[in-house]
């Protein structure tokens, strides 16, 4: 099943209302927890479809993009076991303005906790990230990532781009010096695919907030990425 964009608010709009579990696309610069007074996007969420929710994956604040709630703890189960088990495939979209050690291919690495609320890469294999991605030219020095990430670490992309010498654009922990320069983090959950309760389904949201999403050199290629999974990814990692 193959979900759209339909209604909006200030935290996110609706990609798919469904029976065990709802499908949004989150705003950049929202918290996913509630904090500092301020509702999470999954109290937002909560409050808007008028039920509880049960998160079973997460997107870091300045991330957009898709994210799944499950409507029941069951359905929350049975979801969480698909991402544990990898049989969730999920594509990011990112932007960075200096040139990649490669244009395309494979980035792996142990997970470690670096200064402050930084991760590095390392060449442990404890919590181990693997992360897979093409890379596009968008001109002015701007180079678009499809980001396909095996596994799911903390700050995994954010830290996998950050290792090839390409902080993403506006991220305020890894191109601190300068992140300052955009309107948001260039993080876009775009599409997600899964199979649940043997029914396929085929989420995708066009980042919608975001000047570099808005060049048209951009926008055309996103207009060829209908389905991201039919690109030239390694069978195996």
């Amino acid at each position: 099943m193959i979900g759209t964009v339909s209604e909006e608010n200030i935290y996110f709009s609706v990609v798919s209302d469904e029976d065990d579990f709802v499908v949004i696309n989150k705003r950049p610069g929202i918290n996913f927890h509630s904090e500092d007074g301020e509702y999470g996007v999954v109290v937002a969420a909560e409050k808007y479809f008028g039920q509880k929710l049960f998160s079973v994956h997460r997107l870091d604040k300045m991330t957009s993009g898709i994210l799944l709630l499950a409507k029941s703890s069951v359905a929350a189960s049975r979801l969480s076991e698909l991402f544990k088990n990898q049989d969730i495939q999920k594509f990011y979209l990112a932007i960075a303005d200096k040139k990649p050690k490669k244009t395309q291919g494979l980035i792996k690495g142990g997970m470690e906790k670096s200064r402050r609320s930084m991760w590095k890469l390392t060449r442990n294999t404890e919590n181990l990230a693997i992360t897979q991605f093409f890379s596009y030219s968008l001109g002015e020095g701007k180079r678009l990532f499809v980001v396909k990430p095996k596994t799911g670490k903390t700050h995994q992309i954010r830290v996998a781009l950050k290792s090839i010498g390409s902080a993403i654009c506006g991220d305020p922990i890894y191109a601190t010096e300068d992140a300052h320069r955009y309107d948001r983090g260039y993080l876009h959950a775009f599409q997600i695919q899964f199979v649940y309760q043997e029914q396929a389904f085929n989420f995708s949201a066009t980042p919608s907030l975001g000047e570099l999403f808005h060049l048209q050199a951009c926008q055309e290629k996103l207009a060829e990425l209908e389905d991201c999974n039919t690109l030239k990814w390694p069978k195996k990692t």
